[in-house]
């Protein structure tokens, strides 16, 4: 499978609009639910997931095998959905440093009857600056510090929103399903 999808990566350096046909129609499934969980809008989901693959295959001579393409890939649709939320207005909530706190939640945890889709299905429910830090860190696996830089916010600020976006997301869960403990 990775042979042949870097043979079409080659044959879209160069151009090939049959083989950026075959790479669209193998990630823009994968691709369009990246961009839903962070835009939780279909036709914005959508936009975002078709100018993350016109800058990639604009780009392409830029993708080297490093990491596997559609890594590389995910990353464009993801700085195009941040790039979506902000210039629709997005502003996170202006916080008070001094006074924030970061705690250890190391025991955060459902029960396992809930499921993934449920879950996630609780994460599009949340306020949209908590979605972005709770998706980023959790499913997506940055880090506070590739966080705060992908969002432009402190540290500190991506700590206590994802903090903040568990606790919402611990009642939410645990008021729909009555299933979640601490």
């Amino acid at each position: 499978m990775q042979k042949k999808t870097n043979q079409l990566i080659n044959a879209c350096k160069h151009g090939d609009q049959k083989a950026q046909m075959q790479v669209y129609d193998s990630y823009c499934e994968a691709m369009y639910n990246v961009a839903y969980r962070y835009l939780n809008n279909a036709d914005d989901a959508k936009d975002a997931m078709q100018e993350g693959f016109l800058k990639a295959f604009l780009n392409i001579d830029n993708y080297t095998e490093t990491s596997t393409f559609g890594v590389w890939l995910k990353r464009i649709i993801i700085n195009q959905c941040i790039d979506v939320i902000r210039k629709n207005k997005f502003e996170t909530e202006s916080l008070e440093t001094d006074n924030l706190q970061i705690v250890d939640d190391s025991n955060w945890q459902f029960e396992t009857s809930i499921s993934k889709t449920q879950i996630v299905e609780a994460i599009a429910q949340l306020p949209e600056k908590y979605r972005l830090v709770i998706t980023l860190y959790l499913i997506e696996g940055y880090d506070h510090e590739e966080i705060s830089e992908i969002l432009d916010i402190k540290i500190k600020t991506s700590r206590t929103q994802l903090r903040r976006a568990k606790q919402q997301l611990q009642d939410l869960l645990k008021t729909r399903y009555n299933e979640a403990r601490y």
